[in-house]
């Protein structure tokens, strides 16, 4: 549990710098790395990509967190 927060925390804070924003707090940004590593598996498991490790997991986490930011932000916008 301690992993995935610390993984989630990461992965919030580096999509907040590749995002250029402010980003959103950090419970809100540790909530999205979190979701985005959900995110993220699921479309690596998707592709047939398979890896283990810290390093792997904060690239899978960074890469849903981007998705679900692009998605949080263009419904924003409607």
């Amino acid at each position: 549990m301690l992993y995935l927060l610390v993984v989630g925390l990461i992965a919030g804070w580096l999509t907040g710098k590749i995002m250029r924003g402010a980003g959103y707090g950090v419970i809100v940004d540790t909530v999205l790395g979190v979701v985005g590593a959900m995110v993220g598996g699921s479309i690596m498991y998707f592709l047939g990509f398979w890896g283990s490790g810290f390093i792997y997991s904060i690239v899978v986490a960074v890469l849903g967190s981007v998705i679900l930011v692009v998605i949080v932000r263009a419904l924003r916008r409607v």
